[in-house]
């Protein structure tokens, strides 16, 4: 806990908050005495992370365990080019100290699970998901329902974000009264995957803040039992209202959230995979025709491919006469599958193996394979 006052060199700093009606010193010194913990430093922790600090929360910590990567600066703008393969937590850290020293930061360079989300979490008065995965979300809002803590909810996809406040009362709905049930694995692409406009995270993550912000001083009214939906191509905000379920089971404990959120990834140990440096080899030694298949979308087949490669994506591995046309070559070749990190591939293999058709994933998808065998393609 920090002192109950502010110094002069606050005052200073805060001045525009404190001469706000409804805000002023009493407001400051809710946020001097608050702790948030942000999940996830990239595109939308860049902004929730920044204006949590210059605002002046107390306490930060922060959870992530990914590096830098140069792909992540079109939107992450909490990160610079020097802090390149470097832990994201670190260049965060580094970041809210020179905005703003006051601010206490903690970092947690981990991945979040059942097992250390609960003890990371206890000791923050608001959490923050800045998550970009199915599995994240259902666990941190699993864990705040447990906990009893509010829950700062944001999501981007390629145009469009979403923002809520969940869990804030005992009445009030959380995560799993907006999506019950995880969407069929493949179903949703990841930004990795799909793309984002860089700077749709600044806007949803700027929300979030003011909302946790809001939480803290108690003014205005948050997105509790509201769904707020943007879409940058429109420049339109829409709103849903949302109600708790009291018909689904209260949650009393955490689970496995990765084979909640995709029951495969319990068969994943079992899908026939290579690595790029053995397939190069079969490729070059000639020893039996490989047929490899793309199936990413278009637009990152336009970045870079494997030559020689056949395009055929996701969505469409199944079509019946891409099925006759895979069976007709299976007796007579090996068949490998890769994307751009090996689990739409993975999903592929699956789906063929329900016709009959024996198929292999390239380990590491395409990334892998430039990185060990053909650096003159595109890294995206």
């Amino acid at each position: 806990m920090t002192n109950s006052y502010l110094s002069q060199e606050e005052v200073l700093r805060y001045s525009r908050h404190l001469t706000l009606t409804d805000f002023g010193v009493e407001a400051q010194i809710k946020l001097k005495q608050s702790s948030v913990l942000v999940v996830g430093a990239g595109g939308l922790g860049s902004p929730l992370l920044t204006y949590l600090a210059a605002a002046g929360v107390g306490c930060i910590g922060i959870v992530d365990f990914d590096i830098v990567e140069e792909s992540n600066l079109q939107r992450q703008i909490i990160h610079g080019v020097n802090w390149i393969d470097k832990p994201k937590v670190v260049s965060a850290q580094h970041r809210l100290s020179e905005i703003n020293p006051n601010c206490i930061i903690n970092t947690y360079n981990v991945k979040l699970d059942s097992n250390n989300i609960l003890e990371i979490i206890d000791s923050y008065d608001v959490v923050c998901d800045g998550s970009d995965n199915f599995p994240t979300r259902y666990l941190v809002n699993d864990a705040c329902v447990i906990k009893q803590k509010p829950y700062v909810y944001g999501s981007i996809f390629q145009f469009e974000g979403q923002v809520s406040v969940f869990n804030l009362h005992p009445s009030s709905p959380n995560y799993r009264d907006l999506v019950p049930e995880p969407p069929p694995a493949g179903m949703v692409p990841s930004c990795a995957e799909g793309g984002v406009l860089g700077i749709l995270p600044g806007i949803i993550g700027t929300i979030q803040a003011t909302e946790t912000i809001k939480i803290i001083t108690n003014i205005g009214s948050t997105l509790n039992e509201r769904l707020l939906l943007f879409n940058a191509l429109e420049m339109s905000f829409r709103e849903l209202k949302l109600k708790k379920n009291y018909n689904i089971a209260d949650v009393k404990s955490l689970i496995n959230y990765e084979i909640f959120c995709d029951p495969s990834e319990t068969l994943n140990s079992s899908t026939s995979s290579i690595d790029p440096i053995d397939l190069n080899n079969q490729i070059n030694n000639n020893s039996q025709k490989i047929i490899l298949i793309d199936v990413r979308t278009q637009q990152e087949r336009d970045i870079c491919s494997i030559p020689g490669s056949l395009h055929i994506p996701l969505n469409s591995i199944c079509d019946p006469k891409i099925i006759n046309d895979l069976r007709s070559i299976d007796n007579l070749n090996d068949i490998v599958i890769y994307c751009k990190l090996g689990s739409r591939s993975r999903k592929a293999v699956t789906s063929l193996g329900n016709y009959g058709i024996r198929s292999t994933n390239l380990n590491g998808g395409i990334i892998r394979w430039i990185k060990e065998i053909d650096s003159s393609l595109n890294l995206y």
